[in-house]
């Protein structure tokens, strides 16, 4: 079973490695063990003003806008958010190339 577009964590060392991703483009991810997803940068500022998470740094320093990482007390189900997240990933993601007919 499986969704079509999506792989499975790579597993291994290194920047995502828990990762969830839709045509190559990471969605979601487990990191330090907080889920984190990326969203529409507005919804990720409606869930962080709600106390629900942080915006992502990625040990960088400065938030990333479209990125949240939800707090490990929020009430909202994880997989209603990766579901969102996974939602945001398709719109957002180019269709994959059409093979031409001969």
């Amino acid at each position: 079973m499986g969704l079509d577009g999506v792989t499975p964590p790579p597993g291994g060392s290194g920047f995502g490695r828990g990762s969830l991703r839709y045509r190559g483009k990471i969605f979601a991810m487990l990191v330090r063990g907080r889920l984190v997803i990326k969203l529409p940068e507005l919804r990720v500022a409606e869930l962080v003003n709600a106390g629900e998470g942080v915006g992502f740094d990625a040990n960088k320093g400065k938030p990333m806008r479209e990125w949240l990482s939800l707090d490990p007390t929020s009430r909202l189900d994880w997989l209603s958010v990766a579901t969102e997240a996974l939602d945001f990933a398709r719109t957002a993601a180019p269709a994959p190339p059409r093979r031409r007919a001969r």
